[in-house]
């Protein structure tokens, strides 16, 4: 059967050369109709690592089992679980806008006056 969870294997590989915790790396892996599911949970700290500047790491990840499971003719999900105690970030704050000065008539050139007509 270890064939069958060689795609669990390869989760927790790939996720333990990324976490600073790699002995906090579970996996869950289960099979419905829609086909495998693995559940994946690191340490809280950790899972900015496994998601990813805009999620950019989970979906290579996702992207490498999808490979995986159609070379084992297999649908594979992965699920992040949200560790207990997680909090959700604080919302970004707006960049500021600098406001620009007023123009002046005084200030303004008319346009092209540096050219030489």
């Amino acid at each position: 059967m270890a064939a069958r969870e060689a795609d669990q294997e390869f989760v927790e590989y790939i996720v333990g050369q990324l976490v600073t915790k790699p002995e906090a790396v579970e996996t869950k892996r289960t099979i419905d109709e829609l086909g495998v599911l693995i559940e994946l949970t690191v340490d809280r700290e950790d899972m900015g690592v496994i998601i990813g500047k805009e999620g950019k790491t989970a979906k290579a990840i996702r992207t490498l089992l999808r490979v995986l499971g159609a070379k084992n003719d297999s649908r594979i999900n992965l699920k992040i679980v949200e560790p207990e105690g997680g909090e959700p970030r604080p919302p970004r704050e707006e960049e500021k806008v600098k406001e620009a000065e007023p123009v002046t008539e005084e200030d303004e050139e008319p346009p092209m006056a540096d050219l030489d007509l």
